[in-house]
């Protein structure tokens, strides 16, 4: 026993460790288009509308790759997912960059980023079942630590598209050097990721939520899908409308300059990356539904600050306070889709779908009553979403598995048994030494975490 968990414990934190190099460059790829659209801009002389038009192909693309990503993943595994998605990343990333430096025109742009945002839905789906997986080998909560990773990916490239922009480096080189860097990079960690359907076959069914293997449509038609879609939807919205519209909501409606707005935005940012490296300790300890509810709580207090507080310096706390609270809802809600590993991938494909509806609806909705009543008055359909995350926040409650961990976690803290009830299983294992020999065990199929 002592010589079998020795071998696999770097098993299960090179899984991880994988798993974290995953979702920073699915952020360092998608803030590397964002951050050259003003070049692209310039590059087509197109108007708003028209890159409003532009940006809608990731979108497309996007809801493309989270549909088949269900499937794909289903039938080849998150490892194999992630790296078709990163090729998907390279090709569009490259295409798109060849187009606005050449001149290729709108639509061959448009073709590219199709490409780019199949990829991005699909290694999205990827990742996170990979990374749930990962998380119930390792016996405590990451998956907020995951999503933050993805948030430092976002801040280099945005930082890195910066200074790309401001040393006129042609889009073409930035962009392909990028593609190539992400796609290669990615290829390498994935092929470390652990096989999420091996914890599955050991795991006792008795405790299963679900008894047998679920379609598409069944997952689609199960209530806990549509609720844990609403956590996920009013989370996304909350961080995606900062994202779009807070430079721009301080600057007209709290009168401060553009440099001094995007400095909000920094701020809000480094509220979410923090948020998500606080919160995993917190659901460890009081389980996802309360944290929820209280990040739910926190998130409209700080955005109520904003929107109704004409005073700068409590507005700024709001943001912080907003930041604070969005940050652990869409990592909570995959972990939530995940809980049943064999249906984790069509549930985490279908939840993460009714997310990006935010991504897809939020930015044109928000804009067109911005015109009308003013963005503060505008962000108030994201202080509704965010109640409806909260009032949805029960159907993310642990099952199965995971609601057997914080079982154990609970009765170790509240000091209860030690011996079974507490650090041990029925066998008599502890958490981290059954999920590493989970890790160990040969199966028929005869793939190991290690190769």
């Amino acid at each position: 026993m002592t010589t079998t968990s020795t071998r696999t414990a770097p098993t299960t934190r090179v899984w991880i460790t994988a798993v974290f190099v995953a979702f920073t460059l699915s952020g360092l790829a998608i803030a590397t288009w964002l951050g050259r659209i003003p070049s692209v801009r310039d590059s087509l002389g197109a108007t708003t509308f028209e890159m409003g038009l532009l940006v809608l192909g990731m979108a497309v693309g996007s809801i493309g790759g989270l549909t088949f990503a269900g499937h794909i993943v289903s039938k080849v595994g998150a490892r194999r997912g992630v790296q078709v998605a990163s090729v998907c990343l390279a090709v569009g990333l490259v295409f798109a960059g060849f187009a606005v430096t050449y001149g290729w025109g709108f639509a061959a742009i448009w073709v590219g980023l199709i490409a780019f945002g199949f990829g991005n839905g699909l290694v999205d789906v990827s990742m996170n079942v990979s990374g749930a997986a990962a998380e119930k080998a390792g016996g405590r909560t990451i998956m907020p630590l995951f999503h933050a990773a993805f948030s430092v990916g976002t801040l280099a490239g945005a930082g890195l598209g910066a200074l790309t922009e401001a040393l006129e480096v042609p889009v073409v080189l930035h962009f392909a050097v990028l593609g190539v860097v992400v796609c290669l990079v990615m290829l390498a960690a994935a092929s470390r990721f652990g096989d999420e359907h091996r914890y599955e076959e050991h795991e006792s069914t008795a405790t299963s939520p679900t008894p047998v293997q679920l379609t598409r449509w069944q997952v689609w038609a199960q209530p806990s899908t549509i609720l844990i879609g609403v956590i996920v939807l009013g989370m996304a919205l909350a961080e995606g409308s900062a994202n779009d519209w807070l430079p721009l909501a301080m600057i007209d409606g709290h009168g401060l300059d553009n440099a001094a707005g995007s400095a909000v935005l920094t701020v809000f940012l480094a509220a979410m990356t923090a948020g998500r490296i606080a919160g995993s300790p917190l659901i460890d300890r009081f389980g996802r539904v309360p944290v929820l509810r209280a990040s739910a709580i926190v998130a409209v207090v700080g955005l109520g600050m904003l929107i109704f507080v004409d005073v700068v310096p409590i507005a700024i706390v709001g943001v912080v306070l907003w930041g604070l609270g969005a940050s652990l809802g869409f990592p909570m809600g995959m972990s939530a889709a995940a809980d049943d590993p064999r249906s984790a991938a069509l549930k985490v494909s279908a939840v993460a779908t009714i997310g990006y509806v935010a991504f897809l609806a939020g930015p044109p909705l928000i804009g067109f009553l911005g015109e009308h009543i003013g963005l503060l008055g505008a962000l108030l359909v994201v202080f509704v979403f965010i109640i409806a995350a909260g009032l949805a926040s029960g159907a993310a409650r642990e099952t199965g598995a995971a609601a057997e961990t914080l079982r154990r976690r609970r009765a170790r803290r509240d000091g209860g048994d030690h011996g079974s009830d507490g650090d041990h299983g029925t066998d008599g294992t502890t958490d981290d030494g059954r999920a590493s020999r989970l890790q160990a065990e040969p199966t028929d199929a005869g793939a190991h975490t290690d190769r």
